[in-house]
């Protein structure tokens, strides 16, 4: 559906999952100096300036961001227009990123503002972006509703693992709608439902009524049954924007949850309810008094939680999954991933494998013994295979193989911070990044496995609400097989191998092999070092042949 679009693509691909740090040269070229670019969302509601730094083909980051709540749309529904008012805060903030830019070093042809639907639908929209241009010499593109979809859902396929289902973005101007099936977008809808729209138009007043809520709620499910395959949706539903992210926040709040982000947050339609109930119930001006909500939202928010709510029932969608990218993030993959990476030259710029590309990105970011983190990772692996083999784990612990990995690779990242409880800094920078593609649950778990890979005994600890019955068990047998294939290649030289284990009853023997010339004597010492937790987690004694 986007075929027509012609978007500029970079030459180099990011880790896509289908390779590893197949040489030092790799590993090198993952901490070169890495580049800059700036994307500008310029809202209905909101501007705001992200800047990324990026190794193309290896990892990015955000670096920098500067909000402002601009509220552009402020008054469109009834003049048609941009206010006077509105478009001189809008230059000054404008003006202010272009400095930022310049200051920064950052060249116009690296810089992407964008602008959406308030911008694109008002009568003097054209006159406002030209202002911008002379101003700011930046090349201010505005969005069509078609483009303004497929960035979004650029943001959502490469953050989530969203294949089939749809994608929700709600901003200050419109909602809208993104079906996909196999990763590929396949139509789009969008309706002027947007939380500024909607707010002047049904809430006239500091405080809301039920009626109000009711007329809005009405309308928005008016509107949204226009789109005849959301009812036979089938699949999951993903939300995005601000007002996504903020009412998953408050609801984190209100359900008592640990807050390190709303990256991979359920957010339940039941809550979402009672959410809506509570904005109801407090003036404009008092919302943010509510845990959870900014104050710059306050004045929309309620228009928002009703028109999500109606967008859900209309699916039948019993939870609404939340990413923290967004339209700049799409903007920003259009350029740095590789179209037809997949196999096909039309196809979007995707990541092979969200969840593999996830764990490379952080990775590659913070340490440059990436073959040492890949060799742990394979160990522990391959242990944890023969362990469920040989009936020290269950069966159902081949589910958690991917999150063994994905500690495996990430268990040292807390050494760029410092050697000294570097176990722990890890687990807070694997918790600060979020971790695209994974839920809130697995991120805890992957968390608390690389705390726990050095000393102490594994417990969920704060982390316990976001788990399932049984993590705890689960916590400890990762914790302690990781800990174990660390210990393995204790000399960080990629030397010893594990080519099997053998069950003898009440204890479990290692079978070791040298890869290359080379002494096991410390790989054994450190195996005899984690015989203690191996023996709380399995319930086994350990040896080493």
């Amino acid at each position: 559906m986007f075929a027509e679009h012609s978007y500029a693509i970079a030459n180099s691909a990011c880790p896509n999952g289908d390779r590893g740090a197949e040489d030092l040269g790799w590993a090198r070229m993952a901490q070169q100096t890495p580049l800059r670019r700036v994307v500008i969302d310029m809202g209905s509601n909101s501007f705001r300036l992200v800047a990324y730094d990026y190794v193309p083909g290896h990892w990015w980051r955000r670096s920098d961001e500067i909000y402002d709540g601009v509220r552009i749309g402020a008054g469109l529904l009834a003049s048609g227009s941009l206010s006077a008012e509105r478009m001189e805060r809008a230059l000054a903030v404008m003006d202010v990123y272009a400095r930022f830019c310049s200051a920064s070093g950052i060249p116009a042809d690296k810089v992407t503002p964008v602008a959406t639907s308030a911008i694109r639908d008002a009568a003097n929209g054209g006159e406002f972006v030209t202002r911008v241009k002379e101003l700011t010499k930046l090349p201010v593109r505005v969005l069509s509703a078609d483009e303004e979809a497929y960035y979004t859902y650029l943001a959502v396929v490469n953050s989530t693992t969203l294949s089939d289902g749809a994608v929700l973005d709600l901003g200050g101007g419109s909602l809208e709608l993104v079906r996909v099936a196999g990763r590929h977008a396949l139509e789009t809808a969008s309706w002027p439902l947007g939380t500024v729209r909607m707010t002047e138009k049904f809430f006239t007043n500091d405080r809301s009524t039920s009626k109000q809520c009711a007329a809005l709620r009405a309308h928005a499910l008016s509107e949204l049954k226009q789109a005849r395959w959301l009812e036979q949706l089938g699949g999951e539903l993903v939300g995005v924007g601000g007002t996504v992210r903020n009412l998953a926040a408050a609801a984190e709040h209100a359900a008592g949850r640990p807050a390190f982000g709303v990256q991979g947050y359920a957010l339940e339609r039941d809550m979402l309810g009672e959410l809506t109930e509570e904005l109801a119930r407090h003036p404009a001006g008092a919302r943010a008094e509510i845990a959870g909500i900014k104050p710059e939202r306050a004045g929309v928010i309620l228009a928002g939680a009703v028109a999500i709510g109606a967008a859900m029932d209309v699916a039948g969608a019993t939870e609404l999954q939340v990413t923290e990218a967004g339209l700049r993030e799409g903007v920003f993959f259009s350029s740095y991933l590789e179209r037809g990476k997949n196999g096909r030259a039309g196809d979007p710029p995707l990541f092979a494998d969200v969840r593999k590309a996830t764990i490379w990105n952080l990775a590659s970011q913070y340490q440059a013994e990436l073959a040492h983190c890949e060799h742990v990772a394979d160990l522990a692996g391959r242990l944890w295979s023969w362990l469920i083999e040989v009936g020290a784990s269950p069966a159902s612990d081949v589910d958690a193989a991917e999150l063994l990995w994905a500690a495996g690779m990430l268990h040292d990242i807390g050494m760029a911070i410092d050697y000294d409880d570097h176990h722990k800094h890890s687990r807070y920078l694997v918790l600060a990044a979020g971790l695209p593609g994974f839920s809130q649950r697995e991120q805890a778990l992957i968390a608390q496995a690389v705390r726990y890979h050095r000393k102490g005994t594994p417990e969920l600890g704060e982390l316990a609400s976001l788990c399932a019955p049984g993590d705890d068990r689960l916590l400890t047998r990762l914790a302690a097989v990781l800990a174990l294939a660390e210990h393995l290649d204790r000399s960080r030289d990629g030397t010893i191998d594990v080519v099997g284990v053998r069950d003898h009853g009440g204890s479990l023997e290692l079978e070791l092999e040298l890869a290359r010339s080379g002494d096991e004597v410390l790989a054994r010492w450190g195996a005899e070092r984690q015989a203690d937790l191996f023996r709380r987690a399995f319930g086994r004694e350990l040896s080493v042949a």
